[in-house]
């Protein structure tokens, strides 16, 4: 069974990532890099701001600053226990794949970049729902598109996308759990 999801998970790898072309290899590299998306989240922490106020955004940056060293310090902590080869760096997929990252680290499973988007997503889709009820689907949204550059790029497979993005969706609700308590307990 294992061996059978991990051949249908190789073959949707050179699918997906044998889709795109140089034309668009520019997009996903701005995509797939972690500095791209700082704007968004400054808009997201305003629009916090102006909703909740300064003191209760500043105990969700302290929330979020424990969410995103959490979600990303389990991800190594399941990469090296794992040890799954990366798809740039596994033997019969690298000469298969088209390799568009800038570097290509050692284990793969699960996505830090699935995993840190979709936190940072539901996260703040759920704080500012109340305000503007569809944002959520279009952080949802973008979390997908960062999660399917990583394969664009060829440093991941699809499941390790999806598991990072289940356990960065977990992650989210957790934290954005512990700061509406937080909130309530220290605050109100």
């Amino acid at each position: 069974m294992i061996d059978k999801l991990i051949a249908l998970d190789r073959e949707l790898f050179l699918y997906l990532n044998n889709l795109g072309n140089e034309n668009w290899d520019a997009l996903w590299l701005m995509i797939t890099n972690k500095l791209t998306f700082i704007p968004l989240y400054a808009l997201l922490l305003f629009l916090i701001y102006k909703k909740v106020g300064l003191r209760p955004l500043l105990m969700m940056v302290l929330v979020i600053s424990a969410m995103i060293t959490f979600t990303d310090q389990i991800t190594n902590v399941f990469k090296d226990g794992f040890m799954r080869a990366r798809p740039c760096r596994a033997d019969g997929i690298s000469d298969l794949a088209r390799f568009v990252a800038e570097r290509c680290g050692k284990y793969g499973f699960f996505s830090g970049h699935s995993s840190n988007s979709m936190a940072a997503a539901v996260f703040g889709g759920l704080v500012l729902r109340p305000y503007f009820k569809n944002l959520i689907f279009i952080l949802l949204f973008w979390s997908f598109i960062v999660a399917y550059s990583r394969i664009y790029v060829g440093v991941h497979y699809p499941l390790d996308i999806i598991c990072g993005m289940a356990f960065g969706a977990l992650s989210g609700f957790m934290f954005y759990k512990l700061s509406k308590y937080l909130i309530k307990r220290y605050l109100s």
